[in-house]
């Protein structure tokens, strides 16, 4: 199957359109409604009508913490000749474990500036965030970016415009389904049925899910050109990103049980 989808949706004038960005907005708009649903179930500390303000300080700490970090792990070298780079989204290069980092500082800011506990808001915005990496990694593939690694499996992919001519493994679609479906219902599922559950669990649950999800999925998936391999050529860039992600993810959970409140 040759994959060659316009990543335009229309143009005006110089002005264009693009299913990636629509694909994001699709996501903070139902991530939205989803913290305004958990604030209408006391789940959530934020007034239902700041959750709409706190949403747009996601998204600028998310853009800025995923831009940051892309340049400075992924991007270096172009930073270091073009310091102006760094402005260059157009270019692409978001990093996802840099937008995580972004959601956080928001978090542990917007807990401090209105006086509740940060994982009352980091447990919300870990149950509204993840169906966004479904319509993300499905922005991903219509673009066709971030493919996988040659397969001769029969639902091998030609990414013609990027990838040459070899079929790949749909890692996007793989991702979509793993972070934006199955970690949805996992913590979802956790939510319901998890009695006497702590603060700071299901953020913990987050890091660590997602970081099992996404380190496993990068066996299929091809690593950066200007990143390659580490650690003798077997690990990428992503899982030793992952990797942390599971350490912290662990930490919180185990550090839950040795105390009796819930709070930070």
């Amino acid at each position: 199957m040759v994959i060659d989808f316009n990543p335009v949706i229309f143009s005006l004038g110089p002005l264009q359109a693009r299913w990636y960005g629509l694909m994001y907005v699709i996501g903070f708009v139902i991530g939205s409604r989803i913290l305004i649903k958990l604030s209408r179930e006391k789940f959530l500390d934020i007034p239902a009508e700041k959750v709409d303000s706190f949403v747009l300080l996601l998204i600028a700490g998310m853009f800025v913490g995923a831009r940051l970090t892309y340049m400075l792990v992924y991007g270096l070298d172009d930073l270091m000749s073009d310091p102006m780079e760094i402005f260059a989204v157009w270019h692409g290069g978001l990093s996802f474990h840099g937008g995580v980092l972004g959601f956080a500082l928001v978090c542990w800011l917007y807990a401090r500036a209105q006086k509740i506990p940060f994982y009352n808001i980091a447990d919300g915005v870990a149950l509204a965030a993840t169906q966004g990496f479904f319509f993300g990694r499905i922005g991903n593939f219509i673009n066709g970016e971030l493919w996988g690694r040659v397969t001769d499996l029969p639902w091998g992919m030609v990414f013609s415009r990027t990838g040459g001519p070899y079929p790949r493994h749909p890692s996007q679609l793989y991702e979509a389904i793993g972070e934006g479906i199955i970690l949805t219902l996992i913590l979802w599922i956790l939510k319901s049925k998890i009695k006497n559950r702590k603060l700071g669990f299901l953020t913990g649950a987050f890091l660590l899910g997602y970081g099992l999800i996404r380190y496993s999925i990068e066996f299929f998936r091809e690593p950066d050109a200007q990143m390659g391999y580490y650690l003798g050529g077997t690990t990428t860039m992503g899982q030793m990103l992952c990797s942390l992600m599971i350490i912290f993810g662990i930490i919180i959970i185990v550090s839950l049980k040795r105390r009796s409140g819930g709070q930070q």
